[in-house]
Order: C-alpha cells, then sequence, then structure tokens
C-alpha cells in the first residue's frame, strides 16, 4: 500500500485549504509505548479564516458531507447526535482537536472483564483506536508528520481512511525537562475497593523512586474535603518525605472532587517552577457526590492556573465503578488528558513509560482539517471525536482550544469515505495546525492521498491499518444496540440503519463479533502482539455477553 507525507510551506498549506474548501509503577528501560497523549492563550493566527463569535460552540458546520443534504446536532456537549451529523454543502471539510485519550478503551476492557458490557456512553472509538502503537513515520525535530492511506470496505464504494500523525520521539529520562507533579488523590470511601486507592499508593510509591532529583512532587487529598498533604518538594532532599505522605493515605468520606481539584490547582501554582513541566495528576474513580459535580464548574474556578500559568491535567482513572464521562470533560476542559488503570500492569505502563517520557510538550492546540476532494469523494464522515470538533472556519484561529500533544505520542484519526463510482485522482488532504509549546508560533503540516493508494481490503492492508479497523469496528458494535452489535449490517450508505440514539448502527463493512474477533485473533498470533491479544480478548468476551 502507497502512503503519502508531502510536507509543504505554511503559506502554500493556507492557499491550499481555502481552496480545497502518566504515571510510573515499578519501572525499566524498556518498551516506550506510542500512546496517544489546550491552552487557548495566543491571539497568533495564520490565513484568512473569519473569526468566530466569542460563545460560539465547538462543533457547529462539521462532520459528515453526503452531497448536500443537512441534518442534526449542534456539536453542544452531551448532545446525542456525535459525529454522525452531517456537514454544510459544499465544505467537504473535517476539522476536530486531537485527542490522545485512552480511558474509555481501558475501562471498557474493565467491564468486560467483570462480565458486563460498557454503557455505550462511555464508547469512545478514538480512544480505542489511540490505545495502540502505530510505526508512522517521525519528524526529526518538533511538530508532525502526517500520514495518509486507507482501504476498501466490503460495501459497495466505502473505504476506510485513515489519517495518522507523530511527533518525534521521546527523549531519554535525562533530556527530559525537570517536572513539577501536583498528585491530586481520591480519598473517599468508594476509593477503598482493591484496585483503587491500595494501586494508587503502590504506584506513586514506585514513581517517587523512579523520578529525578531535580523533579518535584507535591500531595493533595480529598474526600469531603480537600487537604494539601505535602506542598511541592524537590526529591533529591524530600523523597522520604514524600514516601511518608504516600504511606498515609487511608480511605476516608464522600467525594468532593471540585474542592480536590481546586486545592491541587492552588498547590500548583503555589509551587510552580519557571522552566519545568507543571502538571496536576488526578487519580480517582470520579463518582463525585459532594459539592460542584460539573466539569465546566469546577474548572472555571482554577481558570488562571490554567490560562495564566500553563498547568495541564492529567487524569487517571481507577474502580470498576467509574464516573468516565466527568474525568473526560475535566481533561478536555483542563487542557489535558486520560487514562484508566485497573492492574498492576497498566499502572506500571502509566507511571513508569508514559508519564516520566512525555512530561514535556511538543505541541499545544493542536487541530487537525481533513480537506476531502468533491470530485471523488461522495460522501464521508469522522468515526467518533464527537466532542472533539471544531468549527472549520476556526482551524486557523489559535484562541480556540486545540489538544496538547507530547513527544513519543501518535494520533489516529479514522474516516468511512463513499468514493464516487469510476472517480480517479486525489481523494483528501489532511492538514495538522499547532503551536510552539514556548514561543505560541503557530505550524502546519500536510499529507496527501490517491484514490489509487486504497488497498483492495482492509483486512489485507499493513498490521496498523487492520489493528486501527479492528478497534474502530469493536466500539462502533459496543456503541450500537445489543441486537445491531451482534449481527451486523451492511448497506450503510443507503439505509444507515440506526440505533436508539439516533446513530448509524455500524461502520461499512462492519462484520459481526464473532468474525470480528476470530480476524483480531488470527492478527494477534501473526503479529505476536499482546496488546492485540487483548483486543481480540476483549472481542471474544462482549461476542459472548452479547
Amino acid at each position: 500500500m502507497k502512503r503519502y507525507r508531502t510536507r509543504r510551506p505554511v503559506g502554500v498549506l493556507l492557499a491550499l485549504t481555502a481552496a480545497g474548501g502518566l504515571l510510573l509503577t515499578g519501572c525499566d528501560s524498556g518498551g516506550v509505548a506510542d500512546h496517544g497523549a489546550k491552552d487557548a492563550a495566543s491571539d497568533s493566527r495564520g490565513g484568512s479564516a473569519p473569526l468566530p463569535a466569542p460563545d460560539r460552540p465547538r462543533g457547529q458546520g462539521e462532520q459528515r458531507y453526503d452531497g448536500g443534504t443537512s441534518t442534526g446536532g449542534t456539536g453542544e456537549p452531551g448532545e446525542t447526535g456525535d459525529s454522525r451529523d452531517v456537514a454544510p454543502a459544499p465544505d467537504h471539510l473535517s476539522t476536530f482537536a486531537l485527542d490522545v485519550d485512552t480511558a474509555s478503551y481501558g475501562y471498557a476492557r474493565r467491564t468486560l472483564s467483570d462480565g458486563r458490557l460498557p454503557d455505550p456512553s462511555t464508547v469512545r472509538p478514538e480512544e480505542f483506536v489511540n490505545s495502540f502503537r502505530q510505526d508512522y513515520d517521525r519528524p526529526d525535530g518538533d511538530g508532525f508528520t502526517v500520514t495518509v492511506d486507507g482501504a476498501r470496505t466490503d460495501e459497495d464504494d466505502w473505504s476506510l481512511v485513515r489519517v495518522g500523525l507523530a511527533t518525534r520521539g521521546a527523549d531519554q529520562e535525562d533530556e527530559r525537562p525537570p517536572a513539577a507533579l501536583t498528585f491530586v488523590i481520591d480519598v473517599s470511601g468508594s476509593m477503598d475497593e482493591p484496585g483503587r486507592l491500595d494501586l494508587a499508593r503502590e504506584s506513586l510509591g514506585t514513581m517517587t523512586d523512579e523520578l529525578r532529583d531535580d523533579d518535584s512532587v507535591a500531595l493533595v487529598t480529598f474526600s469531603d474535603e480537600a487537604e494539601t498533604v505535602l506542598p511541592m518538594t524537590r526529591l533529591g532532599e524530600g523523597r522520604g518525605r514524600v514516601h511518608d505522605a504516600i504511606d498515609s493515605l487511608e480511605p476516608a468520606e464522600s467525594t468532593n472532587l471540585g474542592a480536590g481539584v481546586e486545592t491541587g490547582y492552588a498547590t500548583a501554582v503555589e509551587g510552580r517552577r519557571e522552566g519545568a513541566t507543571n502538571r496536576v495528576v488526578l487519580v480517582s474513580d470520579a463518582l463525585a457526590n459532594t459539592g460542584d459535580t460539573d466539569a465546566d464548574a469546577i474548572l472555571e474556578r482554577v481558570a488562571d492556573a490554567r490560562r495564566e500559568h500553563g498547568v495541564t491535567l492529567f487524569g487517571v482513572g481507577v474502580g470498576s465503578d467509574y464516573g468516565d464521562a466527568l474525568m473526560e470533560r475535566l481533561a478536555d476542559k483542563g487542557d489535558g488528558h486520560t487514562t484508566y488503570v485497573s492492574t498492576t500492569e497498566d499502572a506500571r505502563e502509566v507511571f513508569c513509560e508514559q508519564l516520566p517520557r512525555h512530561i514535556e510538550l511538543t505541541a499545544r492546540d493542536a487541530k487537525a482539517q481533513v480537506a476531502f476532494d468533491p470530485e471523488t469523494v461522495a460522501e464521508f464522515r469522522l468515526v467518533g471525536y464527537d466532542n472533539r470538533r471544531v468549527a472549520d472556519d476556526d482551524f486557523r484561529d489559535d484562541r480556540v482550544d486545540g489538544g496538547e500533544v507530547g513527544p513519543g505520542h501518535t494520533v489516529t484519526a479514522l474516516y468511512a469515505v463513499r468514493v464516487r463510482p469510476g472517480a480517479d485522482g486525489h481523494l483528501a488532504t489532511a492538514t495538522v495546525r499547532w503551536l510552539d509549546p514556548r514561543t505560541r508560533a503557530p505550524h502546519e503540516e500536510s499529507g496527501d492521498v490517491e484514490t489509487d493508494a486504497l488497498g483492495d481490503s482492509v483486512w489485507d492492508a499493513d498490521h496498523g491499518l487492520r489493528v486501527t479497523a479492528t478497534a474502530a469496528y469493536f466500539a462502533d458494535a459496543l456503541r450500537s444496540s445489543t441486537g445491531d452489535a451482534h449481527e451486523g449490517h451492511g448497506d450503510y450508505g443507503r439505509q444507515g440503519r440506526y440505533g436508539d440514539q439516533g446513530r448509524y448502527g455500524s461502520l461499512p463493512g462492519a462484520p459481526g463479533l464473532g468474525e470480528l474477533a476470530e480476524r483480531a485473533d488470527a492478527l494477534a498470533g501473526r503479529t505476536k502482539d499482546e496488546d492485540v491479544r487483548g483486543l481480540a480478548e476483549a472481542i471474544g468476551t462482549a461476542n459472548r455477553l452479547t
């Protein structure tokens, strides 16, 4: 399969688009996972896109194009229209903020292992897709490479097109900037369940031994109230004090998450270090039941810490009962990302491999825009990214929130695309725009794909695309009604069979869960990839439960 990756000067890109309309546990030196990782503080703009009204919500005027028909959805948070909304003709544009969250997939696996199907509202396809390593080319310096490829499905004229973005590899541990990490630990009664507070204690203790002497750690706990247990402390002199504070963690009463976040940010700002990466790390089951329970209200009170001081939020979810929606909104509004841990192995990867190597940022307010060629594309839709959509006109408005991405990350977006019968030539151009974390200077990179680059079958594509397709089909099945998810069905473009939330029941060419499990199992056997083995097992479990 051909891959197209083209670098262009920013000026050319502007013209083209205008025209085409973490945490650490028991660490060793092995295996950095390339899992995916907002600060709207700059007024710099490139290009001539009109500025939005200040209160214009993310997501208006975007997602699915079908040759001129328009339906549903404003993109407001919580709306059920999600990414199957229809774009107004003749844009042929799809715009979204980058997202490196993976919590949805981790929580789905935990739920399935407990013998339950996950609630469809907790299933975010982009987080399933971005939970797997990809081998995209990487840039030599800061910024991104853009790789676009795809393959045809079993549905007539329908293909899956993958947009892959990658940052440079993570620096060695001794080359990264120092970290100032404020850990906000939920010690409410619900955290007394095995695999919650005990896992957090063990993980934080091991992390303390692995961080560098010039790193700093603060510790805030919350139940019905919040308390700064340990102010910002340099580990070179205070490692013992950090261990003592961690060992003192014990479960208490109710969950005032709002108080915890507010105190955590205040502690982070008080202990803020110039030249360091300042981050709040929230470890919680996010089952808020006291005080503010709304993500927007909680983070509005700490807006200065986010916007003026650049303190980002990393959410780590734990527990079989988990407030997924609240944690995801907190990370979205808090310029950060989320993950989920349920085992010591999960915690090892997050605390040991992801956080220390990905502490720094290589891109702020990163957004992607894909321009589909109307001569070759009859219809398209973005899979997932439901609450990450950005109005097309806001792509180059650098005041509009994007996503934060660090070194060693990859971001994958998958599109279902119906190619016009007999069409040949340019299919799409994908452009990523981001701000330099230090200078706030905007940069862009783009890549193209042609119709003749589409492989004959997604199941014969390279390993990365097959894994992407498998993860996306799995997520889409879990979001569908029980019967639709089990059976799989065709005629996607013409009938658009809907589930109970007004969504399409499956992606084009979707197999039933039984067939999908078999394909994933065969793929895991050929590649010896343990992550794919875990995916195959999860699909098999879902098939048995359906």
